[in-house]
């Protein structure tokens, strides 16, 4: 069998996000409800600000802004971890960055499997927040040996999904056919089960320990706990949710409103109450499902990160704030000191940006025999610099979204407590930086434009 027999990675995770989708929203009316307030909203926003709007459509954004951003899954064991790993790779999607969330009392650490390239990420970005449970920080023996056993005695993957991940394995691909019964059953991993797989009392002694932990280890499947679009003005979205019958999440997490947007602000509508169904025939209610919304802004370099870490740092000093409206004006002004527009942003390498020939460039390239610096190219005005976006996540902001849908008040407060490598042995790899990524996708295209004003030959 050839290569160009089977359908592209970019195609098939596609058609697994499409397809969840339509299952998410079978299964959580109020998440298709925020679909349609989020393209309205977007559709308001591009209407008032014809800048952006051309902006979207020269970046290749334009056409794929109603497709959900990304979802979250929380597994249980390396094995599972691990298969989900192989089951990404599939569909083009690599585990990118670290993330500890136990320094924000969530007991779980985790990556972000997404594509990696710059033609993958503009044909599709969806991404997968993805957890694995670590039971090392339940503080009780006993009780961490019973959440391991429970966990030992479930399969979260159909016999069928583990035959196909390792039959493109072996061919290096999946045909169409394959691919729709791949992704078919691979859904039924991030399918909900109402029926738990443990009694009421083990369910209550898990949920007492932490929600999560309940979360994870009673089911059947780990189950996609969340979907989520993305908005051009998340602010709006948080407003209205309320006027659709939603009750959004108190406060946006991430960065305040600004000029030149940087990095991830989420937001969500609070998770639903689900009746369960225990071992016993007994019920109760459970929390977990939810949908979020995502406002991208640039990707910062690491000097900027750690500025942005800073004065988040610096802003969470003052007392938590349950209105939005208190937050963000906190949090402005614990920002006042990270600069607000792109030439800063570039100058001062805060930010990532990617490098293009403006119109007076691509006819200068025509002529060749055109060297210089980049910036010296900028101010002539035949390159222009446009920010990267930034395609991870943030732990406290994920750390924040978790807490506020998990339901009941406080949580146990874990000491920060990284244990990386731990993770790459479970996840069976080790997971790749995303400032190489970033720092890569912004050289290659600043060569690019050079090359074509030294050579003639314009950058693809």
């Amino acid at each position: 069998m050839t290569l160009e027999h089977f359908l592209p990675a970019d195609d098939i995770r596609t058609l697994f996000s499409t397809s969840m989708s339509r299952m998410y929203q079978q299964e959580v009316p109020q998440y298709g409800t925020l679909m349609q307030l989020v393209a309205e909203i977007n559709e308001q926003t591009l209407a008032s600000e014809p800048s952006l709007q051309q902006q979207l459509d020269s970046n290749g954004e334009l056409e794929r802004l109603s497709l959900e951003r990304h979802g979250a899954i929380r597994v249980g064991t390396a094995a599972e971890l691990s298969t989900l790993r192989r089951v990404f790779a599939i569909m083009g999607m690599h585990p990118v960055s670290y993330y500890d969330l136990s320094e924000a009392g969530v007991p779980v650490h985790s990556t972000a499997f997404r594509p990696v390239d710059d033609a993958s990420l503009r044909r599709n970005p969806f991404r997968i927040f993805t957890s694995l449970l670590r039971l090392e920080l339940i503080e009780e023996d006993d009780l961490r040996a019973r959440a391991a056993e429970i966990l030992s005695q479930r399969n979260i993957f159909t016999d069928r999904a583990l035959q196909l991940i390792a039959q493109a394995e072996v061919q290096g691909g999946l045909t169409a056919k394959q691919a729709h019964e791949f992704v078919a059953e691979v859904l039924e991993t991030f399918r909900w089960h109402q029926h738990a797989t443990v009694d009421i009392a083990t369910y209550h002694t898990l949920q007492d320990a932490h929600r999560l932990i309940a979360d994870v280890v009673c089911f059947r499947g780990p189950h996609i706990n969340h979907l989520t679009p993305r908005t051009l003005d998340i602010d709006t979205v948080q407003l209205r949710m309320p006027t659709v019958n939603i009750n959004p999440k108190a406060v946006i997490e991430g960065p305040p409103r600004r000029r030149c947007p940087i990095l991830l602000r989420q937001t969500s509508f609070t998770a639903l109450e689900e009746e369960i169904h225990f071992a016993g025939e007994q019920a109760d209610s459970h929390t977990a499902r939810f949908g979020e919304i995502e406002q991208r802004g640039m990707a910062l370099t690491p000097k900027g990160r750690a500025l942005y870490d800073e004065l988040l740092t610096r802003s969470r000093q003052a007392p938590a704030q349950t209105d939005n409206e208190t937050h963000q004006r906190l949090l402005t002004s614990a920002f006042a000191d990270f600069p607000d527009d792109e030439l800063s942003l570039r100058t001062q390498e805060l930010g990532y940006f990617r490098y293009n020939l403006t119109e007076a460039g691509r006819q200068q390239a025509k002529l060749g025999g055109a060297p210089g610096e980049l910036e010296t190219l900028i101010k002539a005005g035949l390159v222009q610099a446009t920010p990267i976006t930034y395609e991870d996540f943030l732990p406290v902001s994920a750390a924040g979204i978790f807490q506020s849908n998990l339901g009941g008040g406080g949580h146990q407060a874990y000491a920060q407590n990284a244990n990386q490598a731990a993770f790459e042995q479970a996840l069976g790899c080790p997971v790749i930086d995303e400032f190489t990524l970033y720092a890569k996708l912004q050289d290659d295209s600043a060569q690019q434009v050079l090359q074509a004003l030294v050579t003639g030959i314009n950058p693809i």
